[in-house]
């Protein structure tokens, strides 16, 4: 791998008066207007140091307590050995894309991420329509994370409460309340508190790790019996009707479920200091360390299970394995309610990078009310319609369970199958362009990168296919896998919005014209 990077950060010129900053991202500062990567003037306040973002990444991804929180989508393909060994695949595969979304964001740290990166690595001919396709969905498939983690916060809450009440039967009613308060508490610290998220983000770094610790010694040292090694390591159980290998590609969903963050922090790429240089640092820290506290809870969580039947059938699994393991409602009370904080706090990153990508589409007219949504309130450093608008989306789609069981299954997954497309639509142009429409940033990968950007839009189509597959055999209506009818429906709903809008009045995004027309 080659890694580049201009003394004093100043790379180049960009005409007579304009300088262009690789580790800032800065295209232009003119007369106390800076104008960055995006082809915009800085509106947000860049207040993100490296352990702020990396802590950031993190959070959003919250690797271990999405694998708790999922796991009863995987538990069927293959019982625990599934699992752990789905996630290695998962982890493994989702390096080899990281690694690409960090040497585009390097090299065009723009808020914008894969949309704008999609915009670039075309060329100017076929990047206005790849790069709005690419928006729409990445969009999208962050809206449906932001509701399949709301969905699992809400459980966990509602959980909580029964815990000390074991008359209490939960009704779809009850998590559905508690998905909107959470919800709008989420939103309220987005909207009037983004000044102390670098704090909150740090307080999170923190629980994600030492609550991930404690956690996995409470669930090794308190059960009176553990599971067998056979049981955590061997025993593949797959009830699915699919044959093993079906089986397990399968449930590399939940694998994935639990790492596909990798673009989140570059959605924020414009409140960084030096996000040319930070942030494949913050992705590659995500992918690391995520799939480590995941893969060692993983483990302690499976040796602590001593009724698989009950995680089968209970109405949310993890508590029942902290239950199991713990024997005490003290203890069941306490691990939930370190899961429960540690989604508040990623519920607040994944609201950022859900508003950031709505806001960054509108500052480029590729929106329905453009201006509204592009607008921002500077004293509180926030695209507050974008945000809004998102927020106004999720509570529509969390009242989906009300009426349908396998819901959430099917927002998980489209969330992972809509976003790694977006990373193909990104990925496969740079690589047919032979990689020369985008500068070299701090991080380059060289001549690897070819092989690099192939591996990861084969093992993207791949999966994606896999993914869709339907959850069980025989196929019936209950069991049937909707991601691929989602991954339709966005792409037409989009398709519709280019016609009507984007053919003749979206322009592309203005960075497009500073990259490629050779201003830098």
């Amino acid at each position: 791998m080659e890694s580049t990077e201009s003394s004093g950060g100043v790379a180049e010129k960009a005409g007579d008066e304009k300088e262009f900053d690789r580790r800032s991202g800065v295209i232009s500062s003119e007369e106390g207007v800076v104008i960055n990567a995006s082809g915009h003037k800085d509106q947000l306040k860049r207040q993100y140091s490296l352990l702020g973002i990396c802590g950031l990444a993190l959070n959003i991804d919250n690797a271990w307590i999405a694998l708790g929180g999922s796991v009863s989508i995987a538990i069927a393909n293959g019982g625990p050995p599934g699992v752990l060994y789905e996630l290695i695949v998962a982890c493994s595969y989702y390096a080899v894309i990281a690694a690409c979304i960090a040497e585009l964001a390097s090299a065009i740290p723009s808020a914008g991420g894969v949309y704008h990166y999609a915009s670039l690595t075309p060329g100017i001919k076929y990047g206005r329509v790849i790069g709005f396709f690419t928006g729409s969905l990445n969009f999208f498939g962050w809206l449906f994370d932001f509701a399949s983690i709301t969905q699992i916060a809400s459980n966990v809450a509602v959980e909580l409460y029964a815990i000390f009440h074991p008359d209490f039967v939960i009704e779809p009613w009850n998590v559905y309340v508690a998905y909107i308060l959470i919800t709008l508490l989420v939103t309220a610290i987005c909207v009037f508190a983004n000044g102390t998220i670098p704090i909150l983000q740090h307080a999170g770094l923190t629980l994600v790790i030492l609550g991930g610790l404690v956690t996995v010694i409470v669930l090794a040292a308190m059960p009176d019996v553990h599971a067998s090694n056979s049981f955590v390591w061997k025993d593949f159980e797959n009830i699915t009707g699919w044959g093993n290998g079906v089986a397990f590609l399968t449930g590399v969903l939940n694998g994935a479920f639990t790492i596909g963050t990798v673009d989140a922090i570059t959605h924020l790429a414009e409140e960084l200091p030096n996000p040319s240089v930070d942030l494949p640092k913050g992705i590659f820290a995500q992918v690391g360390l995520g799939f480590l506290t995941a893969f060692l809870f993983g483990i302690s969580l499976f040796y602590s299970i001593s009724d698989l039947d009950a995680v089968s059938s209970g109405g949310f699994p993890l508590a029942t394995i902290y239950a199991q393991a713990t024997g005490t409602k003290g203890g069941s009370f306490c691990l939930l309610m370190i899961v429960l904080l540690s989604l508040l706090i990623c519920l607040v990153g994944t609201l950022l990078t859900c508003g950031r990508i709505w806001w960054s589409l509108a500052r480029d007219n590729a929106t329905p009310f453009h201006k509204l949504f592009s607008s921002v309130n500077e004293r509180l450093s926030c695209p507050i319609p974008a945000t809004l608008l998102c927020v106004i989306i999720s509570l529509g789609l969390g009242a989906i369970p009300l009426g349908s069981k396998v819901a959430f299954s099917d927002l998980a997954g489209s969330f992972i199958i809509l976003t790694s497309v977006s990373y193909a639509l990104a990925i496969a142009p740079n690589l047919f362009t032979g990689r020369k429409n985008v500068p070299k940033g701090p991080f380059h990968m060289g001549k690897a990168g070819f092989f690099v950007n192939a591996a990861a839009v084969l093992l993207i189509i791949f999966f994606d296919i896999m993914y869709c597959f339907p959850y069980g055999l025989p196929i019936t209506v209950q069991g049937m896998n909707y991601n691929s009818v989602i991954l339709v429906g966005i792409t037409f709903l989009t398709m519709i919005w280019w016609f009507i809008h984007g053919s003749s009045k979206y322009p592309g995004p203005k960075m497009s014209h500073i990259y490629l027309e050779g201003k830098i």
